[in-house]
This record gives structure tokens, C-alpha cells and sequence, in this order.
């Protein structure tokens, strides 16, 4: 009986977590990694709002005139409204990044759907007055689920990760670790909160000092800075291919 119980768990992790690891984050199937619109690129910014480093961070995009993305988590939403509202006014994009900083794998689909996706989309809408129609989950994870109860949102992840988040990298530094992969239609994920599991509390502000240098190097390779939904709004992509056939994403 043990042995079938193992057995039955190890199906469950294969179809349920494994199946659309592979799918999305191999594969690249039923979301979007990057975008094809000649030479722009989206940075975009996860797990705020944060009272610290998110106005820092919005005073650099609008001295650089650059319109970013931002993935909120609903809760900080909810707790900071005017940071909510300036987003908003200052012309980013904001989408959903759940209402707490929790895995995708250790919910049902209807849980995240509803009291995280839904949740925060209500949320965020009461503040800003634009409901969110884009999404990413923590650590890129996704269920099964999901590719099916969050087909009404467009799934973005990245093609550029950052690694922002801890101390710094003892082979390459931030601008670095952008730069050498940029391309174009890039999707750059970074960070503008800390107090998130596994990440360095000052984090979001050692990314910040070296953002600037970074935008800076990105402009003068001819790239524009573009939010997600203006990146994406022309790209023919498979990602997007199989979006509109299945409806996923």
C-alpha cells in the first residue's frame, strides 16, 4: 500500500508540477518569454509595491523617461494605495504577481485563481481604476491549473533574469549579467522588494544604483524601454500562437 501511495504522489508531482514546468519554462509553450518588436526591451519589476525602494526606483524611470512593468503582490497593494496610484499615473504597466508571495505548486487552481489572481485584480482596480489583464506567478511557477483557470490573463515570465535579489554574483555584476543577453525583445525581470523569501533586504537598492548605468548602456545600443503590453502587442510569437489556439494565457 505504501509503495502505491508513492507511486500515486509521484504521478501527482510529474502531471501536476513537473508537466508544466516543462512547458513554460523549457519550452516556453502557453506563456511569453520575450517579444519581437525590432530593437525595444521591457524591464520589468516584481513583488512590490515597496514603501522604500519603489519610489526610488519610479524617480529613475521618470527622470529617464522610460514607462516599465510592474508585477504587484495584492496585499502590498492594498497597503500601499498612493504608491498604487502613482504607478498607475506615471504610466506603467501594473500586473498581478498573486496576493502573497506564495508558489503556484503548493495551491489548487481555484485557490490562486480566486484568492490570489481575482483577488488582486479587485484590488488593484479599486485603486487605480484599470483592471490588470496581465500576470506572472512567484518564482515563474505554475500548475497545471492554471494554464486553464487563468486563461482570461496574459502569462508573462522573462528571457532575462536578472538575479538581483541576494548579494551580488561573485562572476558578473548586474549590468553585466543584463547586458550580455539582451536582445531585442527582451523581457528583463528584476526586483523593487526584499523582504521576500530567499532575498537580501537591501537588494532592490544595490539593483537600483546600478539600473541607471544599465538603462543608460541599453539607450545607447538603440534600444527603447517599453512596457510588457507594448511589446507584446504586435509580436507573432509561438507563445502567443498557442495562447489564442487553446486559449491559455
Amino acid at each position: 500500500m505504501s509503495m502505491l501511495l508513492l507511486n500515486l504522489l509521484l504521478m501527482f508531482v510529474f502531471i501536476y508540477m513537473i508537466i508544466p514546468y516543462v512547458i513554460t519554462r523549457i519550452w516556453g509553450l502557453g506563456v511569453t518569454l520575450r517579444g519581437r518588436r525590432g530593437r525595444q526591451v521591457a524591464f520589468t519589476f516584481d513583488d512590490g509595491p515597496d514603501p522604500l525602494h519603489t519610489p526610488i526606483l519610479l524617480d529613475l524611470l521618470k527622470g529617464k523617461g522610460i514607462k516599465a512593468t510592474f508585477f504587484v503582490l495584492g496585499s502590498k497593494a492594498e497597503r500601499y494605495p498612493e504608491l498604487m496610484r502613482r504607478i498607475h499615473r506615471e504610466g506603467h504597466l501594473i500586473g498581478i504577481h498573486n496576493y502573497t508571495h506564495l508558489p503556484n505548486w503548493l495551491m489548487s487552481p481555484r485557490h490562486i485563481r480566486n484568492k490570489h489572481v481575482y483577488r488582486s485584480a479587485d484590488i488593484i482596480e479599486q485603486i487605480t481604476g484599470e483592471r490588470p489583464t496581465f500576470y506572472r506567478p512567484p518564482w515563474g511557477i505554475l500548475n497545471l491549473g492554471d494554464l486553464f483557470t487563468l486563461r482570461h490573463y496574459r502569462i508573462v515570465l522573462w528571457s532575462i533574469m536578472g538575479r538581483d535579489w541576494g548579494k551580488g554574483s561573485k562572476n558578473k555584476p548586474l549590468k553585466e549579467r543584463i547586458l550580455d543577453q539582451l536582445e531585442p525583445g527582451s523581457i528583463i525581470l528584476l526586483h523593487d522588494s526584499g523582504d521576500t523569501w530567499g532575498a537580501e533586504p537591501d537588494a532592490p537598492g544595490r539593483m537600483i544604483a546600478s539600473l541607471e548605468e544599465v538603462l543608460e548602456d541599453v539607450r545607447i545600443q538603440g534600444y527603447e524601454c517599453v512596457r510588457a503590453d507594448e511589446l507584446l502587442n504586435k509580436a507573432d510569437d509561438t507563445q502567443s500562437r498557442l495562447s489564442d489556439s487553446i486559449q491559455i494565457g
